[in-house]
């Protein structure tokens, strides 16, 4: 692993570092804060996962999470949307390929080398960082934006057990519905859209919902807000009797102003679940 940047922040540390991935078969790097409570000891862990376009730095830099993290005596990871780099598959349109992983282990050509993010932030990166950092492996919780909402919700429900507690910001809800998803879960997963089910955070929600508290915000003027149905997943918590909070924010858009404005919430809700 190597340390591209430490900052001091908020009295931690802003990290970003660089490693071989295996699940990924390149170089990966992901953004770390570390409180300043982790000298003396390991601190619980939020994910934050990006969406379409950004890698590790868009939320580190825009959405300031870090204050409210450092309130709270918690660690936050920033992974990157894919794997990048000579040799790494890409697509001309923005929503397939670099920058745009959608959390899933690609089975078709040309992806399958690399498209392997599912692996990458279920299992190769939490042991990196429980390896590497102060960092309490037993107490996780994970949010998102966008894509990145949607492998927060998706993540949360096919490990059970695995995180305390999930939110997300303007989630894809229910891509096997809408052509903001099909494309690509037929690109990465092929035809088979059985194979699909459990990267639809709706579907999964009515399969086998999630044991702990949910915290979901969407803009009321979300600029793709048909794309990402949220409807379609306050229908299946209602249907499930899934305890959750849906929040519909007015005039609100897909924006990290839209993130920064609800992150305090995000991160408060969080840290009573993880120190709970």
């Amino acid at each position: 692993m190597q340390t591209v940047s430490e900052n001091a922040c908020f009295g931690g540390t802003q990290g970003v570092y660089s490693h071989k991935s295996t699940a990924c078969s390149c170089d990966m790097t992901f953004g770390l804060f570390l409180p300043e409570e982790a000298k003396d000891g390991p601190v619980p862990l939020l994910w934050y996962l990006s969406g379409l376009t950004c890698t590790h730095e868009n939320a580190m830099t825009k959405a300031g999470a870090q204050a409210w993290a450092a309130d709270h005596s918690i660690a936050l990871v920033f992974p990157d949307t894919s794997p990048r780099g000579e040799g790494v598959a890409d697509h001309e349109d923005y929503d397939l390929g670099q920058g745009a992983g959608f959390y899933v282990n690609a089975t078709q050509k040309p992806w399958v080398p690399h498209f392997r993010m599912w692996d990458y932030i279920a299992d190769e990166l939490p042991a990196l960082l429980t390896e590497k950092f102060a960092i309490d492996g037993d107490r996780q919780a994970i949010t998102g934006h966008s894509m990145g909402g949607h492998g927060a919700l998706t993540l949360a429900m096919n490990l059970p057990g695995r995180f305390r507690s999930v939110s997300a910001f303007s989630p894809i809800c229910n891509p096997t519905g809408a052509d903001w998803g099909r494309k690509q879960l037929a690109a990465y997963l092929g035809e088979d859209e059985s194979l699909w089910e459990r990267h639809d955070a709706s579907i999964m929600m009515r399969k086998t919902g999630f044991d702990g508290p949910v915290l979901i915000d969407t803009g009321s003027s979300d600029q793709f807000i048909e794309l990402l149905r949220p409807e379609t997943l306050a229908e299946a918590i209602a249907t499930r009797r899934q305890p959750a909070t849906l929040r519909l924010q007015p005039g609100y858009d897909h924006s990290y102003f839209f993130v920064s404005s609800f992150i305090e919430d995000h991160v408060a809700f969080h840290a009573q679940a993880l120190w709970s």
